[in-house]
Formats: C-alpha cells, sequence, structure tokens
C-alpha cells in the first residue's frame, strides 16, 4: 500500500467514500448532509497537511488528515481525521494510514495528537488504544447514533 500527500486531483476519489461514512452518521460529529463543496473545506483546508492510501492498483482506498488541535502556545499537539472506504475496510489501511500520520506528525515537530470526538461505539476506538492512545475523558450523551442511540464521545490523546 503506497500512502502520500493527497494533490487536488485526489478528491474525486475521496469524495465517495467521504460522503458514505459522514451520510451514514455513526463515527463523524459532521451534518450527514454535508456538500461535496463543504466537505472538501473541511478535509482539504489549507491549514492540513492531507494523506491518500492507494492499493495495489492504484486505487484511493482512505486519507488522513493532520492540522494542529490548537494554536499558538499549544499548536505542538496535532489532531487527525482518517477515512476508510467501508468496502476495503478491515483489511490494514486505517493502521496504516494512522502509523504514516503518527510518523509525519511527530517529524512535523508535533508533541501529541488529541482526538476531540470519538463516538465510544466506534470500532476504530481498538485501532487508537493499540496504538498507544488513551481516553481522557468520555462526554455522555453526545452523540446521537443512528442505530445506538445517544453515545458517549470520547476525548483521546497520545504523546509523540
Amino acid at each position: 500500500m503506497l500512502i502520500r500527500e493527497a494533490t487536488a486531483g485526489d478528491w474525486p476519489h475521496i469524495w465517495p467514500f467521504w460522503h458514505r461514512v459522514v451520510a451514514a452518521g455513526e463515527t463523524y460529529a459532521w451534518d450527514p448532509d454535508t456538500s461535496e463543496e463543504d466537505a472538501r473545506a473541511l478535509w482539504t483546508n489549507p491549514a492540513k497537511r492531507v494523506y491518500v492510501a492507494e492499493d495495489e492498483t492504484g486505487a484511493v482506498v482512505g486519507s488522513a488528515y493532520v492540522t494542529p488541535n490548537y494554536g499558538g502556545p499549544a499548536a505542538g499537539i496535532a489532531n487527525a481525521g482518517f477515512m476508510v472506504d467501508p468496502d476495503r475496510a478491515g483489511r490494514g489501511t486505517g493502521r496504516a494510514l494512522a502509523e504514516h500520520v503518527l510518523a509525519a506528525a511527530k517529524a512535523d515537530g508535533y508533541r501529541g495528537m488529541v482526538f476531540n470526538a470519538v463516538v465510544e461505539t466506534n470500532p476504530a476506538v481498538r485501532l487508537w488504544t493499540s496504538l498507544g492512545f488513551t481516553i481522557l475523558g468520555t462526554v455522555p450523551d453526545a452523540f446521537d447514533h443512528p442505530r445506538h442511540g445517544r453515545v458517549g464521545l470520547h476525548i483521546m490523546h497520545r504523546a509523540l
């Protein structure tokens, strides 16, 4: 699997799975009806370093970004977002993207990474904890999950 920095030409390959994941309303605290224009601005704004994962055929099967979570004196703490094409789930794409982004964030001088809103029922919680993230706290009943009802949002952290 090749992981590389995204180019403007990658967005048409990211959008179909980005839309599918967000529209499902199970893992991201973004409006399920987000337009493509707004989604592109959220995912690829200039403050973010965006990456894509390609399979052996060159198809984009996942994407991630890293960005400062805070500004000013706290700008050394990163935030990141990850999306994998649901049809490619369970094949190691998320882990490969996570390992790449963690290494890139450290190389860029970040001291740690924080996730602000990880839906507690998201299967990726297992991935994040296996990569050394800890749950700092959980905001109870913060997320209206379409299958599980109201669930919590974890705030997770890892030093880099």
